[in-house]
């Protein structure tokens, strides 16, 4: 089951202002949409380019026009002009501008990043990782149905979000079949990590997981970056039932009283370097 995702751009992760810009942002998972409203009178170059920098807009806009109009002309000098309920797809290269005296409102899904300084809306901070899946997801669900596998994975998630709760965990999304969740420390990630294998068990479901500590990028309600695609591999070395973590986040849990078995050096998928995998001993 992919993941299904519902957001109001009137209660925005992240609101940008520029002179006659206003740019709300929600996060849907990988995919970014934003609102952008423009005053009459807004260029481009005269009040974003001057905070971003570039002789052109490089970014390629995608979109769809509510309100009012706009245009862009291009590097060789050619024009386009957009008005309500045109679709746009923009290449890079140009500058945009208002046309007439009304507000033009846009949804964007491509490009919204054209208008944020370096850095903006990005939060860059230390984090430990927890990622699980339900092993054979697939099989199971044809096995028992969509109805039932509905309700199954209903309350696996439902029991899940309460051992985060118990652990201090935060839920940053599920995954289909699993979820990724933050921790301040890996010794209550691995608790819980250890917690919802013990719950899944109850509930006939095996279930393996990572848990990694490393640096993210926090974007309005979700977290993206290299130690994100780590503990996603980590996990897929698992097998059910077992917890892997990497020997940075074994080596950050000395003193917690937990156990590892060491579990071998493993080259993991699109990742450079090879990594010593270790499995949490269950106690």
């Amino acid at each position: 089951m992919s993941d299904r995702f519902s957001r109001n751009l009137d209660q925005p992760d992240e609101v940008l202002r520029f002179e006659k810009l206003t740019q709300e942002k929600v996060e849907l998972g990988e995919l970014t949409v934003g609102r952008t409203t423009l005053l009459p009178g807004w260029r481009w170059s005269l009040h974003v380019q001057p905070r971003v920098g570039g002789t052109w807009c490089k970014a390629r806009h995608v979109g769809v026009v509510l309100s009012g109009q706009f245009g862009v002309v291009f590097a060789d000098g050619s024009k386009m002009e957009f008005g309500p309920n045109d679709a746009f797809d923009i290449p890079p290269e140009h500058d945009g501008y208002t046309i007439g005296d009304d507000l033009c409102v846009q949804i964007e899904w491509g490009g919204l990043n054209a208008f944020s300084p370096p850095g903006a809306g990005v939060v860059r901070m230390l984090a430990t990782l927890l990622m699980t899946d339900i092993v054979g997801s697939t099989e199971l669900a044809l096995k028992l149905g969509d109805s039932a596998w509905r309700s199954l994975l209903s309350s696996h998630f439902e029991a899940a979000r309460i051992e985060l709760d118990r652990f201090n965990g935060r839920l940053v999304k599920t995954t289909g079949d699993g979820l990724l969740a933050t921790f301040d420390g890996p010794a209550q990630a691995l608790e819980c990590a250890a917690a919802l294998s013990r719950t899944a068990t109850r509930q006939t479901l095996s279930i393996r997981a990572a848990v990694h500590v490393g640096e993210v990028e926090r974007v309005g309600a979700d977290i993206r970056g290299i130690a994100v695609h780590q503990a996603q591999r980590i996990m897929a070395q698992a097998s059910g039932n077992e917890v892997l973590v990497s020997e940075l986040t074994r080596a950050l849990s000395t003193g917690s009283g937990l156990s590892f078995d060491d579990r071998g050096v493993h080259s993991l998928k699109g990742l450079s370097n090879e990594y010593r995998l270790f499995a949490l001993v269950a106690s």
